[in-house]
């Protein structure tokens, strides 16, 4: 499991159909179902099942429900940050978000790159690319953020936006696929 972590982790291949995986998916799915369905004065900023698979989560980052995560330990969450609802974290790779950033509702984070051959893809061969985010971001509802991009702290992803490339700290950016405004 070690290994398969650490090629998950690295942006090697790996096959993501592997039972050990499942089973962590099946944690994190019990942590997410815990969480969306607890009354929101009683789950707090984020529910006790899902701050602990989280790889970082401090007390003071909210996160409304429904939410969806595909592990959670790959995420790593500042201090202040905001994830509004809808959302969805699918963390093969680690995906760090900056202090007091703003996720908009039904703003999506993928890390999986799937594999472009289509038997190996079938055989659930993929690689995770990390995502990064700066601290004081704003990201729009609906924004779609790909595999292995990389946001500078205060930019500002316009609602909508499909964000393929990195992105500039201080900037803004907007479309399918975003382009500086």
């Amino acid at each position: 499991m070690k290994d398969l972590l650490a090629d998950m982790a690295s942006g090697g291949w790996y096959n993501c159909l592997e039972p050990a995986l499942e089973a962590e998916r099946a944690l994190t799915r019990r942590a997410v179902h815990q969480h969306c369905t607890m009354p929101p004065d009683q789950r707090g900023a984020c529910g006790p099942l899902l701050r602990d698979r989280f790889g970082t989560c401090p007390p003071t980052t909210y996160i409304e429900a429904p939410f969806h995560a595909s592990y959670a330990f790959n995420t790593h969450l500042a201090a202040g940050v905001y994830i509004n609802a809808g959302c969805v974290i699918l963390d093969t790779a680690p995906v760090s978000i900056g202090a007091n950033t703003m996720l908009g509702p039904g703003v999506h984070i993928y890390t999986a790159d799937h594999h472009r051959d289509p038997v190996k893809r079938r055989r659930g061969i993929e690689r995770g690319l990390a995502v990064t985010i700066g601290a004081d971001v704003w990201i729009g509802g609906r924004v779609i953020i790909l595999p292995g991009v990389t946001v500078g702290d205060g930019a500002i992803l316009a609602a909508g936006a499909t964000v393929t490339r990195d992105v500039p700290a201080r900037s803004r950016v907007a479309g399918v696929p975003a382009r500086a405004l």
